[in-house]
């Protein structure tokens, strides 16, 4: 009889990855969650996954030998029946996602990829070009890549990748998602002050990946980052162990040169003084040569691929699903998502757009979904969060969770933007249609800017785009 496992929050990126791992380890898994949407309700169908819709008691099987819980505000025994049933009744058969995945995973060469940003995109490089290649790896990614069947698998005989996050593994555990991963390598992308409700300073923030580092340098573990962001180059300046710096400024042991946007964009790679050219990609933005650049220090740098490999799997990597992705072909108006839950993202996501439609008025679409975005700390970043764009929907910011930190008003974020800002809007959940009619596909371009779903509002922005503005012929 196959071994069963119970995922309270299966829609959260990360739980849905797990379930996965836990469907090819030999588990039957089921789960429950307050919501369904897309992309991610596709996702769990596709997979064959059960959810139930609302936490309830009855949700948990008679006797399941795995119960994870998610981390969530409202997955706690207080307030949520489900999870107060399963503590009760099933205690020491509990656990959080990250314990599973160390468990997962031991034995394993491990790869983890960190940051305040960028991780989705750089794990799924790397996984792609290993797979590309060859080499079996496994992996564990918060997001969906287009060129995955699925957003996690063991894989076989390569390392296993994990996209690292710092938040805490669980409302019992504070300890950071990745610190329970021991790595062997850690690529860093970048370390900026985030989650501001859970570390309200940058030393607050800081000390989870001081943690990190420290455990991998005990272990003899290599440091790859991106010192071109300042606080990753003060994390990586204090690392004692072998460590890689890359970027696009000079004195990098990995720098992208001779950068060409289009499509595709073309650049090249120096590394110890050699160069490495004609290498291409299809993703826009800066940013993302800059994680082609850390992929290829820990790819080629570290053996695991030669050049030619490396190139030929960035040709062909497709990216992921709300990572600057296009949202739709069936509409003459031209709509991108972008995964806009921190003010770093959200500038690097206008910044591509910018770059690659500068002919182009851009709109964007914005919900302060994440705690850094709706707490009293976050309101001076609207007074250039919105820098170079022609037009701003705001969507109110979700409650949930409103207690646990100093939550601000949909009318409080549209004062500070208006007052660096022309043309700042709001919407409301039954009102897609009409912010799609307010755009003109000769001379617009969309940015959805979300960690959320608009309260399940994004697939009737997509489809009212393709209703009123379809492609001709």
């Amino acid at each position: 009889m196959s071994k069963t496992a119970h995922m309270i929050g299966l829609c959260g990126a990360g739980m849905s990855a797990v379930a996965h791992l836990l469907q090819e380890a030999g588990y039957e898994v089921t789960g429950s969650d307050e919501g369904f949407y897309p992309p991610v309700s596709d996702y769990l169908t596709r997979l064959g996954l059960d959810c139930s819709v609302g936490y309830r008691a009855e949700n948990l099987p008679q006797d399941p030998d795995l119960v994870v819980i998610g981390k969530n505000a409202k997955l706690v025994p207080e307030t949520n029946e489900e999870v107060a049933a399963a503590l009760s009744r099933f205690g020491d058969r509990v656990r959080s996602f990250p314990e599973v995945l160390a468990e997962l995973t031991e034995g394993r060469e491990r790869i983890v990829v960190a940051g305040s940003y960028g991780k989705s995109s750089l794990t799924s490089i790397i996984v792609h070009c290993l797979k590309q290649a060859g080499k079996e790896p496994g992996w564990f990614i918060g997001a969906i890549p287009k060129d995955l069947d699925t957003s996690s698998s063991l894989g076989g005989a390569g390392p296993f990748v994990f996209e690292g996050d710092e938040y805490p593994s669980a409302n019992w555990d504070e300890r950071a998602k990745f610190l329970h991963y021991q790595p062997d390598t850690v690529v860093l992308t970048s370390a900026t002050h985030d989650h501001v409700n859970i570390y309200p300073t940058l030393n607050d923030y800081h000390a989870p990946f001081l943690d990190l580092l420290e455990g991998l340098s005990a272990r003899g573990g290599t440091l790859i980052a991106c010192t071109d962001e300042t606080e990753a180059a003060r994390l990586f300046g204090g690392y004692v162990g072998p460590r890689i710096a890359y970027g696009f400024a000079p004195q990098r042991d990995w720098q992208a040169v001779n950068v060409a946007p289009g499509d595709p964009t073309r650049f090249a790679l120096t590394a110890s003084a050699e160069m490495h050219t004609d290498f291409t990609t299809t993703q826009i933005g800066r940013h993302a040569v800059e994680n082609i650049t850390g992929a290829a220090a820990l790819l080629i740098g570290g053996g695991h691929l030669t050049v030619e490999e490396f190139r030929e799997g960035i040709a062909s990597f497709s990216g992921l699903t709300r990572r600057l992705d296009r949202k739709t072909d069936r509409s003459r108006l031209i709509l991108y998502e972008g995964f806009g839950s921190s003010y770093e993202k959200a500038r690097a996501a206008i910044g591509a757009l910018r770059e690659h439609f500068p002919e182009k008025r851009l709109t964007v679409l914005f919900e302060p979904h994440t705690f850094t975005w709706r707490n009293r700390a976050a309101l001076p970043q609207y007074r250039s969060a919105f820098n170079d764009t022609a037009r701003v929907w705001l969507y109110a910011p979700p409650t949930q969770g409103a207690g646990t930190h100093d939550q601000v008003s949909l009318d409080e974020i549209r004062e500070v933007a208006e007052a660096s800002h022309p043309d700042i809007r709001s919407f409301g959940r039954d009102e897609a249609e009409a912010v799609i009619r307010a755009a003109d596909p000769e001379e617009d371009v969309i940015l959805i800017l979300s960690s959320g779903s608009f309260d399940g509002a994004l697939s009737e922005v997509i489809e009212a785009a393709e209703r009123v503005w379809p492609v001709r012929g």
